[in-house]
C-alpha cells in the first residue's frame, strides 16, 4: 500500500503519520524515490527502529539535508554499519559535529576511506580518541 503513494503524497504525510503510522515493514517497502522525498522534519521524527529499516540504497539516495536532520540518537542507535557503508561522501560531509561525535566506534570503523577523507576538520575534532582509533 505504501508503494502506491506518490512522492508528493509521502512528503505530505505529517510527522505523526510517519512516526506512528508507518511500520518498519512499510519503511522497508519505501521506494528510493519515496525515501528521498521525506522532508527533514519527517526524517528527524523517525524512530531508531524505523531508521534501521531504511534500505541502504534508499538511505544513499536521501539528500544531504535529510541526513543532517537525523538526531544523534537516530545516528548512534538507528543507523546500521551497512547503512553507514552505504552513505555517500557528500552525506558523510553533511553530518553535524554532534552527529559525528555520536557515531559509535563500529560505525566509524565502517566508514569507507573516501568518507573519512570527506570529513571536515570540525567533524574530526568532534571525534573521540576511541572513534579515531576505530577508523
Amino acid at each position: 500500500q505504501v508503494a502506491a503513494l506518490t512522492t508528493a503524497q509521502v512528503a505530505a504525510l505529517t510527522t505523526n503519520q510517519v512516526t506512528n503510522g508507518l511500520s518498519t515493514n512499510q519503511i522497508v517497502a519505501l521506494t528510493t524515490a519515496q525515501a528521498a522525498s521525506l522532508t527533514t522534519a519527517q526524517a528527524s521524527s523517525l524512530s531508531t527502529q524505523q531508521v534501521a529499516a531504511i534500505q541502504t540504497a534508499d538511505l544513499a539516495a536521501m539528500k544531504t539535508n535529510q541526513i543532517a536532520a537525523l538526531t544523534t540518537n537516530q545516528i548512534a542507535n538507528g543507523l546500521t554499519t551497512s547503512q553507514i557503508v552505504g552513505l555517500t561522501s557528500a552525506q558523510v560531509a553533511a553530518l553535524t559535529t554532534a552527529q559525528a561525535a555520536a557515531l559509535t566506534t563500529n560505525q566509524v570503523a565502517a566508514l569507507e576511506t573516501r568518507d573519512l577523507v570527506a570529513l571536515k576538520s570540525n567533524q574530526i575534532q568532534a571525534l573521540s580518541t576511541a572513534q579515531i582509533s576505530a577508523g
